[in-house]
């Protein structure tokens, strides 16, 4: 659902698509454009009320909705495997990592795939338990990047983060309490930012696990920011860093 989301979906996998439905009352340029993208897709369109919109989501669907073909909603997303991941680090010369340790806010979810797509991360990690899902809400937010940007939901976090150090990737996690600053530490190596969940942060495992802790410096009254907001500008400062100089 959402403008951004079903335009990306259509744009580069019209195939998974069964069918659009659009608000019938709408008929301004940007649904006139999808429209044409869809019939040029050849997607069939179907003209509903809000609340037959209503009644297919949950959450603000801006008068679009797709409806996903089942059989290839998990072949055709950014979704990979555990293997998957192990490969794609060890051929990247310097790979860049999101690790999500407990965020369960979909929107969160959604928007830390965002950043990490804008900002070229090689995958982004998080758990099955405890953890948001990448559900409609997530992929509304994601605006595209929940299918272009790789992810995988791990059994074992720990486990995967052993598994990444072994393939020569420094873990550096996120910590309000941190002696050292974002802007201290070098990312320009092949490493994996930790962010932790909304309220408590890197559970005690997963920062025992760090081989640094760093956090953001804070000038103003609020002690943190949402975890999205932390996870892009610490990712973009890894991009700053690995610019040609």
């Amino acid at each position: 659902m959402g403008y951004h989301a079903v335009e990306s979906l259509i744009r580069r996998e019209p195939h998974r698509v069964t069918a659009l439905h659009l608000l019938a009352d709408r008929r301004d340029k940007r649904m006139q454009a999808l429209c044409e993208l869809a019939r040029n897709q050849g997607v069939s369109l179907v003209f509903c009320a809000k609340s037959e919109l209503d009644a297919l989501v949950t959450g603000r669907h801006q008068g679009v909705v797709a409806l996903i073909d089942p059989a290839s909603r998990l072949a055709s997303t950014g979704m990979i495997s555990e293997m998957e991941l192990i490969e794609r680090v060890t051929e990247a010369s310097a790979p860049l990592l999101l690790i999500l340790d407990g965020v369960t806010d979909p929107h969160n979810l959604g928007a830390c795939l965002r950043s990490a797509d804008a900002a070229g991360v090689t995958a982004v990690i998080f758990p099955k338990d405890k953890s948001a899902e990448v559900n409609e809400a997530a992929r509304k937010v994601a605006s595209g990047a929940a299918d272009t940007v790789p992810w995988v939901r791990v059994t074992n976090l720990a486990r995967s983060i052993e598994a990444l150090k072994q393939a020569g990737v420094w873990i550096i996690g996120t910590d309000g309490n941190a002696e050292e600053t974002l802007y201290d530490q070098d990312l320009t190596g092949a490493c994996a930012l930790v962010m932790g969940s909304e309220g408590a942060g890197m559970r005690r495992l997963t920062r025992d696990l760090c081989d640094f802790v760093i956090k953001l410096p804070m000038s103003g009254a609020v002690s943190s920011l949402n975890v999205s907001v932390a996870a892009g500008v610490c990712l973009f400062e890894a991009v700053r860093q690995r610019r040609p100089r």
